[in-house]
């Protein structure tokens, strides 16, 4: 027969007591206490970090919802053979334009998807300056040029 080689089993010495129930573990205090440690080290180092990227981050979502729009541009103009006039404006997006047969719209779903994150309609120009259209937001100040979330967020 072939032996094992593991180790021999030990066995709990039955003549070793158990500590006393209260030297066992933390108590609840203890356990808060170290809770509302860590909480303040986090806040103190990591919330202005998180500030920062709060701040940044309707920028970032500008963006995101110009290239969205961008790509509903240009699917209009693959079914209607041209993009939104000035007078259509980016709702012809979203509601059939009078007297255009090839519409297959809507391209987006919601009328709220023509907003930026500040609340304000993106202004759109065609034929635009510095392509078949300029798409853009003014940022949070909502004046031209600007720094952090008060720069102009564009689709050239």
């Amino acid at each position: 027969m072939a032996r094992c080689n593991s180790a021999p089993h030990k066995r709990r010495d039955p003549t070793t007591k158990r500590p006393p129930a209260r030297e066992a573990g933390f108590t609840l205090l203890e356990v808060l206490v170290v809770l509302v440690i860590l909480g303040l080290v986090a806040a103190v180092f990591a919330g202005p970090r998180i500030f920062q990227y709060l701040g940044t981050a309707k920028s970032e979502v500008a963006k995101v919802q110009i290239e969205r729009i961008g790509s509903a541009l240009d699917l209009y103009r693959l079914e209607v053979g041209r993009y939104p006039s000035d007078s259509e404006g980016l709702e012809a997006l979203v509601v059939e334009p009078a007297g255009v047969t090839t519409w297959n719209g809507p391209y987006l779903k919601k009328k709220e998807a023509l907003m930026d994150p500040w609340g304000r309609l993106y202004v759109y120009r065609s034929p635009g300056e510095h392509g078949e259209y300029d798409l853009y937001t003014l940022g949070a100040d909502n004046a031209d040029g600007g720094d952090g979330e008060n720069r102009d967020i564009t689709s050239w």
